[in-house]
């Protein structure tokens, strides 16, 4: 590997783990949980995956592996969003979140995973450019999924708070 290589991944190590240093520390706190806003970031991200998508234009078996590659996003987020921890206070019904160590460690495996997969892509005579569509679509399946399974489980938890509330 070559030595300007090397200190690039070496620079994005540090990067990444700078920030999963003060995301760790941040999920100590419980933050507010707003349901009207949960769909902002798969909203976006689903613009940024449609502009990927529209610039290298899947073809054929391409689009099975896009499905493939969302549905396994879909899954995982899903799992994701159930490890976030969310409360509702039993006066105010305000809901709260904290997130979960397995879903940033989760987070930690998706982002070496990925650096694996840019590395052997060439290697195994994939398309880099490809396995990164790949990489933006599962993304968006992920985030998608978090923030659904999410905003389904608050939503009971309000409603169950509330009805306990109305019984007296």
């Amino acid at each position: 590997m070559q030595h300007s290589t090397m200190i690039s991944y070496f620079l994005v190590a540090i990067f990444v783990s700078v920030l999963l240093f003060f995301r760790f520390r941040s999920m100590r706190r419980v933050q507010t949980l707003r349901l009207e806003r949960l769909w902002v970031v798969p909203a976006l991200y689903a613009l940024v995956t449609a502009t990927v998508l529209f610039q290298s234009r899947p073809v054929g078996l391409q689009w099975l592996y896009v499905a493939i590659a969302l549905a396994i996003g879909a899954l995982l987020g899903w799992r994701r969003g159930a490890w976030m921890r969310i409360t509702v206070d039993p006066e105010t019904h305000a809901l709260n979140q904290q997130a979960s160590p397995a879903a940033m460690l989760f987070i930690l495996v998706l982002i070496i995973v990925r650096q694996g997969l840019r590395l052997e892509a060439s290697t195994l005579g994939f398309n880099l450019a490809f396995v990164t569509d790949l990489l933006v679509v599962f993304a968006l399946g992920l985030f998608a999924a978090t923030r659904l399974e999410m905003y389904l489980r608050a939503r009971r938890l309000l409603d169950h708070a509330r009805a306990g509330a109305f019984k007296g």
